[in-house]
């Protein structure tokens, strides 16, 4: 079941028949800056102790979140449009206006653009920033998927295999058919796979790593770096049971997000390995886990 009004979630647990045209969507979206903004002031914070970054930064970061989300917004829509060029010029309003159909690859790169510009401006060291809104970044993502869950706006996997699903796994936790979904979807049983919720369970772990991974001693970018190793990562192993449109690249039959996802897991390990303050003494536990993600990478692909 979807409830794309927070009235129809309401009504759905107390019975009620109130209609207010309030999107869960937008709601769990704001929970989400809201949270993360929290937990990015509290490292920005905490670095400005240790002398990472200047005096008075932490002042900052309700602006620059709002930049970044302003930016990110508008990144994500354009990042869609872009991905379904046909159906923008066949129906060019409905697609712009419309109140689904965001990437959120588009809201990465415009956000992550404009908050680099922010801090430029505003003479504040950038890398140690970015390393600061990792884990932010990722708990954002996570409780943002929620709101595609509980929305349905279309961001659900391909038809479930019930012959595949374990039997200590709970049915919902394998195939739904998101009814009243916002999108208008018809979706015939048993069902799709609920991809958000697989998407939120792993990004809440991850981003509980890098929140482990903020006293590591390493030069600045590094924990971004890490960031963009998970995001990537985690996104390529999704898209092989998500819907989404797919384009012909060196033979292969790609989608958007794979693309940009294979770029960030490949950029994140260089990275790594530029950011790792001691790289003589670099375990090899470290070297078998970047090799494994970025052959792991390619076999998605």
């Amino acid at each position: 079941m979807s409830f794309p009004y927070v009235t129809d979630l309401v009504n759905a647990v107390f019975g009620t028949q109130w209609q207010l045209p309030v999107p869960v969507f937008g709601v769990v979206v704001l929970v989400a800056v809201f949270l993360s903004t929290l937990v990015f002031g509290k490292e920005v914070a905490r670095r400005e102790t240790l002398g990472v970054v200047p005096a008075g930064t932490g002042s900052l970061v309700t602006d620059l979140v709002f930049v970044a989300v302003i930016a990110g917004i508008l990144g994500a829509k354009a990042f869609h449009l872009l991905e379904y060029t046909d159906e923008v010029l066949a129906h060019p309003a409905s697609m712009i206006f419309s109140r689904n159909g965001f990437s959120i690859y588009g809201g990465l790169c415009f956000g992550t653009g404009a908050a680099i510009l922010f801090l430029t401006r505003r003479r504040v060291p950038v890398l140690p920033m970015l390393d600061a809104a990792a884990p932010a970044m990722m708990l954002g993502y996570a409780i943002g998927r929620l709101g595609c869950q509980l929305s349905g706006d279309g961001d659900w996997g391909v038809a479930a295999d019930l012959a595949l699903k374990p039997s200590w796994l709970p049915d919902w936790l394998w195939a739904q058919t998101y009814q009243n979904n916002i999108a208008g979807i018809a979706i015939a049983p048993p069902g799709v796979y609920p991809t958000p919720l697989y998407e939120t369970s792993m990004a809440l772990v991850l981003a509980w790593l890098l929140w482990t991974l903020r006293s590591h001693r390493h030069r600045a970018g590094f924990l971004f770096s890490v960031y963009l190793i998970f995001a990537g990562f985690e996104r390529l192993l999704i898209e092989k049971i998500r819907i989404n449109a797919r384009y012909s690249m060196f033979d292969f039959a790609v989608t958007q997000a794979e693309v940009i996802s294979f770029a960030l897991v490949l950029a994140g390990c260089i990275a790594v390995l530029v950011t790792l303050r001691v790289r003589s003494s670099l375990p090899r536990v470290v070297f078998t886990v970047l090799v494994l993600t970025t052959l792991s990478a390619c076999v998605c692909l």
